[in-house]
């Protein structure tokens, strides 16, 4: 979905002010909190098959860093963000392995990396399919991608506006573009479930109100902001023994052939 006034932006920067946003709250935020926990939950097996090894990752689209800083517990991390603010917000963080560059034509060699991590940021590729394709190309043999992305475009809504989504995603069109890309899907599944409804119905009220905050992530109550957090950290669970039928978002774990 891509609006006129969104072909005037640079391809896949957020509007400025979102990148400030996320810095000051991804900390303490519920979903930013409940989504650490579970991409925690699809890289710990991933990582443990590097025991003892030096395993080296890429987070595309790194953002303002903090998920570099989750990767970092891992192994080696790296970061590549086509914005020089977000560069900027990762340099506040110490973070200084990180590049700039498009993830359609990232800057490093082939098969560099065990793991690519790519969360929330394929929905903002113009060719979601070079994007997924250069990630292929950056892995070693055997190595394995985690992508996150939004669900369901009837979810569209401000956040994806001021995001510069160009998509929202079912699991079958996800699992068709990495497939195409060249990967081996292993499990796909979506994710948050436990906010669904009233994320639903929240988005349908701002469509009806017209009410557009300066980002969703600001519509929150602190107090409830460990709570909340807890329940939808807690769907990780859940996840290592089921898949769930619908969510805001969802999880794809795909790899290159050895």
């Amino acid at each position: 979905m891509v609006t006129n006034a969104l072909e005037h932006q640079l391809p896949h920067e957020m509007q400025l002010h979102t990148y400030r946003i996320m810095y000051e709250v991804e900390g303490s935020h519920w979903w930013f909190q409940g989504r650490r926990r579970i991409i925690s939950s699809f890289l710990e097996p991933l990582a443990r098959e590097y025991t003892g090894q030096n395993l080296r990752m890429l987070d595309v689209g790194c953002g303002t860093g903090a998920n570099l800083e989750l990767l970092s517990k891992y192994g080696q991390a790296e970061g590549v963000d086509v914005s020089e603010e977000a560069l900027a917000f990762c340099a506040s963080r110490g973070l200084r392995n990180v590049k700039k560059g498009r993830a359609e034509e990232l800057p490093f060699d082939n098969q560099s990396f065990n793991i690519v991590t790519a969360l929330d940021v394929v929905e903002h590729l113009d060719d979601d399919f070079l994007g997924l394709r250069e990630m292929y190309r950056v892995l070693k043999p055997g190595g394995s991608a985690v992508l996150f992305v939004p669900a369901f475009m009837f979810l569209w809504g401000v956040q994806d506006d001021i995001s510069h989504h160009r998509r929202r995603y079912t699991l079958p069109e996800i699992r068709s573009a990495v497939t195409e890309a060249g990967f081996r899907v292993e499990r796909a599944t979506y994710i948050n479930i436990s906010f669904f409804l009233p994320i639903l119905a929240g988005r349908l009220l701002m469509r009806l109100t017209g009410f557009r905050p300066a980002s969703e992530n600001n519509l929150t109550i602190g107090s409830l902001n460990g709570f909340l957090g807890s329940i939808f950290g807690a769907e990780a669970l859940l996840l290592r023994h089921m898949n769930f039928p619908l969510g805001v978002s969802a999880i794809c774990i795909a790899r290159r052939s050895e």
